[in-house]
């Protein structure tokens, strides 16, 4: 049992090691796991206060038209107010707007002679992914998502002036965005995000190192924490700062962006902190860069390591669960699936992306395996109590108890009116010297067999065996109807089947034996008997001892009750008076009587 509990559990371990590392080895934690870890983990808590969003809103557009009918010295008067404010420079200007084509040589030429003088300005360009198949350092042959198909750069004069990061919004398979690329090598060159330029130029404008986090993938991925949410940062009309509203001032050595921020624009993504909103995407810009100067950043643990940390815990518990109750183990998992939260959240504080779902879902499955079981073994269980409670007591009481759902096998005892009949083999101990044991077994076995098989067809509950005895109570331990004709119709029954077994066992060993029984009825204590681990269910009191005197009182063959019964049950029965016969242990005679034949059976029946 003990080789067979550790291969179950080692099973069980295997099992949730093969779906971890292929739940978590498929690139993505899913659409749920993600959705709770971003409910936990995503908090509105913007900190810095030096980043500022300069909105291409509906009131810059009534005012200056659509984007793509604007003058290049639009941009290049925003560039030059910004800049050219006493003391009001910002450490860097970064455009959330690809000027790809050139329309106004003029203009063009303005505007990219605007970016050089001020020498803080990032220009977005964007590349266009293409999955296409490439040989990895292993000769294996990979398909890359993320191969560059073309790009798209700020035409040829600003492109020489500025420096360029590209402004491309990585969305999730669910829809939201919650990872950025810090970089990607192309033909040879490291070309930094629009988002990672404005970082590596705001701390070189504060003297201290841009320190990037640790990437994952091909495409050079992290997740990171947003910071706000739509409208968090502070946000100015363009046509304000232009046309003089907003002193330019206020964005003195503070980070810049200019966007999109009008719905027209087509410019806005589904973000990770509010699901079923919209932010911007110059939005989604700044919460990346405040993540990097703050630090909240993240990468997702490693799937095999966590595999196995799952395959551990998940193995450990599948051993307690089997061990305890499952009112324990349901305590147990409410425990775990607490901490489960607290270690997502924990490590998620420390820059790791947990499975949130991942570990309470094999939980659950072990949880609602092992009820199953266990419910099945419970069933299982009770089905052999039943079978081995029928060798004791009637089937058809059996059913009864089994169907009753009140009923409780406790210690203690009741007072109940009851018939009790005993039975005994005559010349049993004389017989067995004379036979073999084996011969003995048998004979013993049919005689016992027939008394139990007489008490069951009447409906009476088998008390025990007692050597070649055997008690039998009516009436207990549910009501039985007419149970006092029923115990003396068994005794009949026993009586009949012992003359059929005794010519039987004449013909095959040459000796027989018959039974005597006695048959008393009156108030007796009946219930269980013992102590919690052991107990017996039986009846005690003088109407059972009186009953136990009549059957050692018997001949051969012959059945005796009471008067108590035969006033019960005299209109269908024929008897022979006996009289008042001494019994041990009673100062008082007890008048008795033989049964000679049964009229009438139960139910009223002709016999």
């Amino acid at each position: 049992m003990k080789y067979l509990s550790k291969m179950k559990t080692a099973a069980v371990t295997a099992a949730v090691i093969l779906v971890s590392f292929a739940f978590l080895y498929a690139g993505t934690t899913g659409f749920w796991d993600m959705g709770i870890s971003d409910r936990l983990n995503q908090r509105e808590s913007v900190t810095n206060k030096k980043i500022y969003i300069i909105g291409i809103d509906d009131k810059t557009l009534e005012q200056y038209g659509p984007v793509n009918t604007w003058s290049r010295e639009i941009p290049a008067k925003l560039v030059s107010l910004l800049n050219g404010a006493d003391g009001g420079r910002p450490a860097v200007i970064g455009f959330d707007v690809i000027y790809s084509e050139e329309a106004d040589q003029e203009a063009d030429d303005s505007f990219a002679r605007a970016c050089k003088e001020a020498g803080n300005v990032v220009a977005a360009m964007s590349f266009s992914f293409k999955e296409q198949p490439e040989k990895g350092e292993d000769g294996r042959i990979l398909y890359n998502p993320y191969h560059v198909d073309y790009v798209i750069a700020p035409y040829d004069s600003l492109k020489k002036e500025v420096i360029c990061g590209f402004a491309n919004t990585f969305v999730d398979t669910d829809g939201y965005v919650r990872q950025a690329m810090a970089y990607l090598d192309h033909e040879g060159v490291r070309e930094y995000s629009l988002s990672s330029q404005v970082y590596k130029i705001y701390q070189e404008s504060r003297g201290e190192e841009a320190v990037f986090p640790a990437v994952y993938g091909r495409n050079n991925r992290f997740y990171f924490t947003y910071s706000g949410k739509a409208g968090g940062y502070s946000v100015i009309s363009m046509a304000d700062v232009l046309d003089g509203t907003v002193d330019p001032a206020i964005f003195r050595d503070a980070v810049v962006l200019v966007g999109a921020y009008a719905v027209g624009m087509q410019d806005s993504y589904m973000p990770a902190i509010a699901h079923n909103s919209q932010m911007y995407g110059v939005e989604i810009h700044a919460n990346i860069i405040e993540a990097l100067l703050e630090g909240k950043t993240q990468l997702p643990v490693s799937p095999l390591g966590y595999a196995f940390l799952t395959a551990f815990l998940c193995g450990a518990f599948y051993i307690c669960s089997d061990k305890i109750r499952m009112l324990y183990v349901t305590v147990l998992m409410a425990v775990l699936l607490a901490l489960d939260v607290i270690f997502v959240k924990v490590m998620y504080g420390k820059g790791w992306i947990v499975p949130v779902i991942l570990w309470p879902v094999c939980l659950l499955i072990i949880y609602l395996a092992q009820m199953v079981r266990k419910y099945l073994a419970e069933i299982m269980r009770r089905r052999r109590v039943l079978n081995v409670f029928k060798q004791y007591v009637a089937p058809q009481v059996v059913d009864k108890i089994s169907k009753d759902k009140d009923f409780e096998l406790v210690i203690g005892g009741e007072n109940r009116h009851i018939a009790v009949l005993f039975v005994d083999i005559r010349g049993f101990t004389t017989m067995s010297e004379s036979l073999q044991p084996e011969e003995v077994v048998e004979i013993l076995n049919e005689y016992l067999g027939l008394t139990t098989q007489a008490i069951f067809d009447n409906g009476g509950t088998l008390d025990k065996f007692v050597g070649d005895a055997t008690m039998a109570v009516f009436n207990a331990p549910f009501d039985l109807d007419d149970y006092i004709f029923r115990a003396v119709s068994t005794a009949w029954d026993m009586q009949a089947g012992a003359d059929r077994i005794a010519e039987k066992f004449r013909e095959r060993y040459g000796k027989s034996v018959s039974f005597g029984i006695g048959v008393n009825c009156g108030n007796a204590v009946v219930g269980n008997i013992g102590c919690d681990f052991r107990m017996d269910y039986t009846a005690i009191g003088d109407t059972v001892n009186t009953a136990a005197r009549l059957e050692s009182n018997a001949k051969p063959g012959q059945i005796l009750i009471s008067s108590e019964v035969y006033e019960a049950v005299k209109d269908r029965v024929t008897v022979t008076p006996i009289g008042e016969i001494p019994l041990k242990g009673k100062n008082k005679g007890v008048f008795v009587y033989q049964v000679d034949d049964v009229k009438k059976q139960i139910g009223m029946e002709e016999r």
